[in-house]
């Protein structure tokens, strides 16, 4: 790993106290919606950002959304968590984000419709598994950030984008311009802020299945899918969602339960 990576990795400021006690709440085994909306009522980002993705259409809730209570009540606790983490971390990490010729909205929209798809899917499978994946999901592709920073400021912009017009995957790009993937950046940020283990072994080979330990395997697949259907450049698009459906196959995932959640998303997002 370069020195550039390990500087712009260590110079990143700390979490807020706010997610700090969002993520010690996380690990609870019993979560009781009030104490989180006590913690959160502390952060005016957070609870912006919470009403604001709560009267997207990706939800499609018939009145608006005017208060952080009805917003947990409506998307549920590890949602909620979801995007009060996923909206901190990718404040934290701003920057420009031209490389991938995306803007930080862009990032934002395909996030959000990342952790809202793997919410209609896993809801159809494993009802624990969604409240577990919810959060890689929504925060998988936050190490781009870091990795436009260093792509940008060494120069290499137009190095990056001519791989990527070559047709290799954006991974392929990242690893041959910079040394490593977003999976892999991503997960050395989180240690850096001292998130959970299981999180960061979640995220950590999504761009090298082959790689992931056998416990973490099938989560990691379902992730690389939901990435690849999301893809930030285009989610949702005719090709991104083909290639998400032929990875689910081949990794024996449950097709039919995706095909009807995209189908379901994309017509929430024909009411916008």
């Amino acid at each position: 790993m370069s020195v550039n990576i390990v500087e712009k990795i260590e110079s990143l400021p700390p979490l807020p106290k706010t997610i700090i006690e969002i993520e010690e709440f996380r690990k609870k085994y019993e979560k009781e919606a009030p104490e989180l909306l006590e913690i959160i009522e502390k952060d005016a980002l957070i609870i912006s950002t919470l009403l604001k993705i709560s009267n997207s259409a990706m939800f499609g809730f018939r009145s608006k959304v005017e208060t952080p209570g009805r917003a947990i009540n409506l998307l549920g606790i590890n949602f909620t968590i979801s995007i009060a983490i996923g909206g901190t971390v990718q404040n934290l990490l701003n920057t420009n984000l031209e490389p991938y010729g995306i803007s930080s909205d862009d990032f934002m929209k395909a996030s959000n419709l990342s952790s809202t798809l793997t919410s209609l899917w896993l809801s159809k499978v494993d009802f624990e598994l969604k409240d577990e994946l919810l959060l890689p999901t929504l925060l998988q592709e936050a190490g781009k950030f870091i990795l436009a920073d260093i792509i940008t400021s060494e120069k290499k912009t137009e190095e990056f984008k001519a791989i990527i017009v070559s047709g290799a995957p954006l991974s392929e790009a990242e690893r041959k311009t910079v040394g490593l993937t977003t999976s892999e950046i991503t997960a050395k940020i989180f240690r850096h802020w001292k998130l959970s283990e299981n999180l960061i072994d979640l995220i950590e080979f999504v761009d090298d299945i082959p790689k992931c330990n056998d416990a973490v395997k099938e989560k990691a697949q379902i992730l690389d899918v939901i990435k690849t259907v999301c893809d930030i450049s285009n989610p949702l698009s005719d090709e991104n969602v083909a290639k998400g459906i032929e990875k689910a196959s081949r990794y024996g995932l449950n097709v039919k339960a995706l095909e009807q959640s995209i189908e379901k998303l994309q017509d929430r997002l024909l009411d916008e």
